[in-house]
């Protein structure tokens, strides 16, 4: 929205506005937009934990869960609310209104986290801690998935909506021929030519699995003070910078990466993530003051797949999100090794104290804040080795 106005006042009055055309710079507005995000939420964190408060959206706690967590039941929650008002209102204000690709992960971000409120809805006011049942939780995600694939499958090729109605009428047209430019290809970093065709139906399966995902992966891992937000803020932060050089036409070049037009826009939406993440941490922090909920858990991973989709770093995203992989593998590993052994056996045998990883530390004697400053420092290790297959190719 600032952008166009200031190109028109920039045009239409050049002497008392001309400096406005510095907002035509993605990085003046990518340093904005984070600062917006940030502000907003320290401006409003305060009022919407009060209103969470009165409302009585506070957090329950599993009967089956930590011992040392019982004392932060009643905690507000659904504190993602907080995080998508201030990365929706930083990235209207600050991107290009006509860029597809920002509007796609607003729309799976926002999606998501619908999601995420009818579950935490269900938290709270039905007093039932499981909330939403799986299955049904999974079809919504995987329903918003499977669109965002669909459409992403034609759109990084293409420059305009009309060309990938187009291509989508095309391929239809031809039963299904399964071909993608190769810019669709899936890229292995660290190698400067070595990338796999995945065709239309390859490309809508990892999209969807990289989405959901990730948006399960997150929400995993939020189950201790401060411990998804950071890694989301660096994780999404670092994605920014990938997208900045797919979507220009030198970078990309020199880099050796699809150049995609339009990526470059995300930059806006990540800086916003990672202002609102920071301005959440404020009040996530330990003892925290409210927790994000699946409102905010689920948005936010599903937006991190969205955009390293969209950027062709499916496998980068899974090495700088390594503490979101672990999480969500140690929770597979034990559900299986129990239903495994109990078939077995006919007693349930788990691999871990408790799942997911984190509560397995705590078992083991690891305060809280030490999970979670130790995830954090993984994490920015992870994410300077996912920054470093920029130039190690």
């Amino acid at each position: 929205m600032l952008l166009s106005l200031s190109q028109w006042l920039a045009d239409a009055y050049p002497d008392p506005f001309g400096w406005m055309r510095v907002f035509q710079y993605l990085t003046f507005r990518a340093v904005m937009a984070a600062m917006t995000a940030l502000l907003i939420g320290l401006a409003f964190g305060p009022w919407v934990i009060r209103r969470l408060t009165e409302l009585k959206i506070g957090q329950p706690i599993r009967g089956y869960g930590m011992e040392s967590h019982f004392s932060k039941s009643g905690t507000p929650t659904m504190g993602g609310v907080l995080i998508l008002i201030a990365i929706g209102t930083s990235t209207l204000l600050w991107f290009d209104w006509s860029n597809r690709f920002v509007w796609i992960v607003m729309i799976v971000t926002f999606g998501f986290g619908a999601i995420g409120w009818a579950d935490d809805w269900r938290k709270v006011v039905r007093k039932n801690p499981e909330g939403m049942p799986s299955l049904e939780k999974y079809l919504w995600q995987s329903a918003i998935g499977l669109i965002a694939a669909l459409y992403l499958a034609f759109s990084v090729s293409e420059t305009s909506n009309m060309r990938v109605l187009e291509l989508f009428m095309r391929w239809v047209g031809s039963g299904f021929s399964n071909d993608l430019p190769p810019k669709a290809d899936l890229m292995v970093p660290f190698f400067k030519t070595v990338s796999y065709p995945l065709g239309v139906f390859g490309f809508i399966a990892l999209t969807y699995f990289v989405i959901v995902g990730a948006s399960n992966a997150v929400n995993l891992t939020d189950g201790l003070d401060g411990l998804a937000i950071m890694p989301v803020v660096m994780v999404g932060s670092a994605l920014g910078l990938f997208a900045y050089v797919v979507g220009s036409s030198v970078f990309s070049r020199y880099l050796l990466f699809p150049y995609i037009p339009g990526a470059g826009e995300l930059l806006i939406f990540c800086a916003a993530m990672a202002g609102a993440g920071l301005a959440f941490l404020w009040f996530n922090t330990h003892p925290a003051q409210v927790f994000m909920g699946d409102v905010g858990a689920l948005s936010l991973g599903g937006a991190l797949g969205t955009i390293a989709v969209i950027t062709r770093q499916e496998i980068v995203l899974g090495i700088m999100g390594g503490i979101f992989v672990v999480e969500a593998l140690s929770v597979m590993a034990q559900v299986a090794w129990f239903k495994y052994t109990k078939k077995k056996t006919g007693t349930g045998r788990r691999i871990l104290k408790m799942a997911p990883l984190h509560h397995h530390f705590e078992k083991s004697g690891w305060a809280e804040t030490q999970v979670v400053v130790r995830f954090w420092i993984i994490t920015m290790l992870l994410c300077l080795i996912g920054l470093a297959s920029l130039k190690l190719r």
